[in-house]
């Protein structure tokens, strides 16, 4: 088998846009006229540039070459420019290439990907989902529901009535591009407030997991783990930016919820410092951190450090099947994120469905899903901007803040 060929999807969800405002979605074809999917996550150039880089990385270092050899164009790519380290644009654009590679390997042997990385570790996976406004809500209760830890915690009693046992919010603000900075005082009792509602909401029927997006300096992201320790959390998602790792391993010491980290971390080396600093939860986005392989080695990793994994998901399907075929074979899988949403399912046939809380391990060849391409080209993405792009308002200390849950705008 010799890699041929690519295409490039730019994928446009209809509102509300849960998963970004479009999705990277790439299609190999080989020699031998098979194909396979990949995904690349949230493109920090907009997304003409992104497909130019896409097809850089893979007419330089991958076409003609066998999509069994993984480790060597990884390794290619890694040391690109002289650089030997993850760019998050060069690494995150070979993510996607490379998942691709995995769904023809699995579709040529004719067994599911999770049977390359090792095998069958977990006959179901647990899945938690982001608290979202229910649809048909209007613009003014979609607002408040942002804001209102009443609204959220109704959903949240409704999500656990459908079997789900986490689920994840982040009412502490939006995330700009002045983290970190100190959060308004009425951010920090608004997410104590939402802890409160939402555990008396769900008991012990489901897990909470806390979100904040890199916004905090450590010693403030230490006041807020301290106001909302009393509801146990699950764990503290990336209270601080990703860069500061010293600043981690205080934010770890300091409060009894785990820490947990990694949508924005690309690369092995950087989730090795994020475990170093005491991170117990690591979430790599597959688009992002260099593919399903180097997720496996990142699993290791958190494996000897005593850290689980929940692979982070905020984009379309087929990231979302990567993650799955991964948590199969991962001995220390914690969750997979899960949007369900019916533009998922249309988007791709074989998606695998989140039943009661639980995915099930997927049995299909290769990654299991095919692209329905009618579907993608009535939802092509025409315009520039980028697939998410944070605030450049400072935190409001006077009137509050709200973030409204990644929908596009």
């Amino acid at each position: 088998m010799q890699l041929q060929s690519l295409e490039i999807f730019t994928i446009a969800p209809p509102p509300p846009g849960w998963g970004g405002r479009y999705w990277l979605i790439v299609r190999l074809r080989t020699a031998c006229g098979i194909t396979g999917l990949g995904e690349v996550y949230a493109a920090a150039v907009g997304p003409k540039a992104i497909r130019a880089v896409i097809h850089d990385v893979f007419e330089r270092h991958m076409e003609g070459e066998s999509p069994e050899n993984i480790e060597l164009m990884s390794r290619r790519v890694w040391s690109s420019g002289f650089t030997q380290r993850a760019d998050p644009t060069v690494f995150g654009a070979f993510a996607g290439l490379e998942m691709a590679c995995w769904d023809i390997l699995g579709k040529a042997r004719e067994r599911p990907v999770w049977a390359l990385l090792g095998g069958r570790m977990n006959d179901r996976l647990r899945a938690y989902t982001y608290l979202y406004p229910d649809e048909g809500r209007s613009p003014e209760e979609v607002a408040r529901f942002w804001i209102d830890p009443l609204a959220t915690a109704e959903a949240a009693a409704a999500r656990a009535a459908e079997g789900w046992t986490a689920v994840k919010f982040d009412p502490a603000g939006p995330y700009t591009i002045r983290g970190g900075h100190s959060p308004a005082m009425s951010d920090i009792s608004r997410s104590a407030l939402f802890c409160q509602k939402i555990r008396e909401g769900v008991g012990d029927r489901a897990d909470l997991l806390f979100g904040t997006h890199g916004q905090f300096t450590p010693g403030h992201a230490i006041r807020l783990a301290r106001a909302i320790e009393p509801w146990d959390p699950l764990w503290y998602e990336e209270p601080i930016p990703p860069d500061d790792i010293p600043g981690l391993a205080e934010v770890a010491r300091a409060t009894s919820i785990p820490v947990a980290a990694g949508e924005r971390l690309c690369g092995k080396l950087e989730f090795a410092a994020a475990l170093r600093a005491g991170v117990r939860i690591v979430q790599p986005a597959l688009g992002r951190a260099g593919g399903i392989w180097e997720g496996r080695k990142i699993a290791v990793l958190a494996e000897a450090h005593g850290a689980q994994v929940a692979p982070h998901m905020y984009a379309g399907p087929v990231e979302w099947a990567a993650n799955v075929h991964l948590g199969v074979a991962c001995p220390n899988l914690l969750m997979v994120e899960a949007i369900e949403s019916p533009f998922h399912a249309a988007l791709v046939t074989g998606r695998p469905a989140v039943q009661a809380g639980f995915v099930e391990a997927p049995t299909a060849p290769g990654l299991g899903i095919e692209l329905n391409d009618a579907v993608a080209e009535a939802h092509v993405y025409t315009g520039n901007r980028l697939h998410l792009e944070m605030q450049e308002a400072p935190c409001d200390w006077a009137r509050g803040n709200a973030f409204a849950g990644g929908a596009a705008d």
